[in-house]
């Protein structure tokens, strides 16, 4: 069972239980809106520290995860 969640739909689910928008998520982190749609739809170069601003309003903060080896050379192939 994979307890990890890949970080756009962590940050949808933790938004949406706090009953927020993505304007009112925006507005608390300090950040636009255009960098939290972006997070939620998944872009691939954000920078880190806006990804942590907007992730410490929720308890966490971004950090190393272990990957699945096998799985890397499965896709690269």
């Amino acid at each position: 069972m994979n307890l990890t969640k890949r970080l756009p739909e962590f940050l949808k689910e933790k938004r949406k239980q706090a009953q927020l928008t993505q304007p009112e998520l925006a507005v608390k982190a300090g950040v636009g809106l255009r960098f939290i749609r972006e997070l939620e739809q998944g872009k691939a170069s954000l920078r880190m520290d806006k990804v942590n601003q907007v992730l410490k309003l929720f308890g966490h903060e971004l950090g190393p995860v272990p990957i699945n080896r096998q799985k890397l050379i499965d896709e690269e192939s």
